[in-house]
């Protein structure tokens, strides 16, 4: 009997109260027709009911590809447990996800784990133990003293739990069996192997066909086609644990992309042609951080401000010919080499030498090997806590943030100084704030324990910088060091009257950021000229 069938019938025997798992990273490899599927049988029929939804990161654009917003809908989820959650205005409604209303109306049990948790707790599920035990998250929003994870208030169940072993606080998360799991690859023979062979990501799928197969439960797999076979080498999933196969020749590769094999290094994009920033705030705050990255030493960029580090040091000329190799890089989400693109193609990299599954790479940001990572902020606190993960109306959860910001050597903490209307001038003489932010990121106390970075200098050693557009910071244990300025500012004026707390010293002399990091390649070519 054939395996391949309609979105429609793969979803039409998911039963009431079951647990649906799906795996996605933004656009990505999201098998968005199956998720849509699912969210139009609930509006024809009112079923299937109270569903459990379990993504380990962020599904979705919650626009073209829609991924966990179809399925974000009273009635039909009842709990989500998500390692990220997004939430943009769409800029052809002006609305924000449907998810993020039920969420902030606390319509749902929402949890959000740290993808790390999401992606090592298939593992377990898999080989049916008890569930997941780390030290990563102690002492954050995940850890149960601070909220275990709970995002509404109609979240009562205690998902992650506080244990000790040998005199140590770990986190541990209970495993339950997983129903469904609705995956997404570039190709299927008849026989339901898979394949990713133009991906760029393969993030959890097959440990959550695992999980949901050693749970007594189904799987669907979304691909673009079907083929006659290919090299077992090739195969990631086997047919053997593949329920049903839904095509979908027309899926999206990712926001904005039908198609680029660059991801995939199934073509060489010249470095000439990357879709270098323009020049912004961003972008200064990128080439202050492009200082920190060592040759020889792994690094790891997070979204946000981050993610232009790579695409500003390809812009200045460290990777023209085989330079790039002297600076290897990574994602949370697995792609080597290459660089990481900015926006809604973040998480893939053009011209990757590797891609490990998410699982995997999650073992290697767990274990230390990403020594050096520059990563965003939100909100800095005057205890030394840095938060992405709730602040305002966002809640976006913590992505990869805790587990590499734990585990890295060396931090960096880059984004703008405020937030919410900032404009600034920026050319050869500096910076001069136009409009100052509406937000304070600089906070007495933030609003959710994203990582306690004082306490990782003090307690283990590692090194951290924050890095705006004005003002570059140290964090010691006792507190913040402003180290440098940028020309044209006013100490007083425009760094120390806007923070709600004072830095615990001022390097005396203080001194300037470098003034190329203000001026624009153009004038930096001309000068040189």
């Amino acid at each position: 009997m054939s395996k391949i069938v309609s979105a429609r019938d793969a979803v039409a025997s998911i039963p009431d109260g079951a647990t649906v798992a799906s795996a996605g990273v933004i656009g990505w490899v999201t098998p968005d027709a199956v998720l849509k599927a699912l969210g139009d049988r609930f509006v024809d029929t009112a079923s299937p009911r109270d569903l459990t939804f379990y993504f380990p990161c962020g599904t979705g654009d919650a626009m073209g590809i829609r991924g966990m917003d179809h399925v974000a809908r009273e009635g039909l989820m009842k709990r989500i447990v998500s390692g990220s959650y997004i939430n943009p205005v769409d800029p052809a409604t002006g609305k924000r996800p449907e998810l993020m209303r039920l969420v902030r109306e606390n319509r749902i049990e929402a949890y959000s784990w740290p993808i790390g948790a999401t992606m090592h707790w298939l593992r377990e599920v898999a080989r049916k133990s008890p569930g997941y035990i780390t030290a990563v998250g102690v002492g954050t929003y995940a850890d149960p003293r601070h909220g275990g994870g709970k995002f509404t208030s109609k979240a009562q169940d205690d998902l992650i739990k506080l244990i000790q072993l040998e005199g140590k606080d770990y986190l541990f998360y209970p495993s339950w069996p997983i129903d469904v799991a609705i995956i997404r690859a570039s190709s299927a023979d008849r026989h339901g192997n898979l394949s990713w062979e133009d991906e760029p990501l393969t993030t959890s799928n097959l440990a959550l066909a695992i999980a949901a197969k050693a749970s007594g439960g189904k799987v669907i797999a979304q691909v673009r086609r079907i083929v006659d076979g290919r090299p077992a080498s090739q195969v990631r999933v086997p047919g053997l644990f593949v329920d049903s196969i839904v095509v979908d020749p027309d899926m999206m590769m990712t926001t904005d992309t039908p198609y680029e094999p660059a991801y995939f290094s199934g073509r060489r994009m010249p470095l000439s042609d990357l879709p270098f920033p323009q020049m912004s705030l961003d972008k200064i705050i990128a080439r202050r951080v492009a200082e920190e990255v060592r040759r020889g030493e792994l690094a790891i960029y997070g979204f946000g401000a981050a993610t232009d580090v790579p695409l500003v040091m390809a812009e200045q000329g460290l990777f023209d010919g085989d330079a790039m190799a002297d600076y290897p890089a990574t994602t949370e989400h697995g792609a080597y080499g290459g660089i990481v693109m900015p926006g809604w193609q973040f998480s893939a990299n053009i011209n990757p030498d590797a891609i490990l599954d998410g699982v995997s790479q999650f073992d290697v940001i767990d274990g230390g090997l990403c020594k050096f990572a520059a990563l965003s902020f939100a909100q800095f606190d005057a205890r030394g806590v840095v938060n992405v993960s709730k602040f305002g109306a966002a809640n976006p959860g913590a992505g990869g943030f805790i587990d590499i910001a734990q585990n890295a050597e060396r931090l960096v903490f880059a984004g703008t100084f405020t937030t919410n209307g900032l404009k600034a001038d920026h050319g050869p003489h500096g910076l001069s704030i136009q409009t100052e932010g509406k937000v304070r990121k600089f906070v007495n106390t933030a609003d959710s324990i994203t990582y306690d970075v004082a306490a990782g200098v003090r307690e283990r050693g590692q090194s951290a910088k924050i890095v705006t557009e004005r003002a570059v910071f140290e964090v010691t244990g006792d507190g913040l060091v402003l180290t440098e300025i940028a020309p044209g500012v006013d100490l007083r004026r425009d760094i120390l009257d806007l923070m709600d707390f004072a830095p615990a010293r001022i390097a005396d002399p203080l001194p300037l950021m470098a003034q190329q990091h203000f001026e624009s390649p153009e004038l930096a070519i001309a000068e040189a000229v």
